[in-house]
């Protein structure tokens, strides 16, 4: 019985699984894909903010390492 089961189950994992793909493919189709341009400008503006967030936080862990090393040193 039980073996059954499995296999009527299986059975309803492949129309399931073409109805699944048939509706990610309706679903890339509506997808506004970036241009070479958008993307580039994007990545630009991403690794511009990681750099001044890295330059900020470096410069408050220097000043707080510095400001706990003359605190410890006393």
């Amino acid at each position: 019985m039980a073996l059954q089961e499995q296999l009527d189950k299986a059975r309803e994992a492949v129309p399931r699984s073409i109805t699944f793909l048939q509706e990610v493919s309706v679903k890339l189709r509506k997808v506004h894909w970036p241009t070479r341009k958008e993307a580039t400008a994007a990545t630009v503006v991403v690794v511009a903010i990681t750099v001044v967030v890295a330059v900020y936080l470096g410069l408050v862990d220097f000043v707080v390492s510095q400001l706990v090393h003359l605190v410890l040193s006393r």
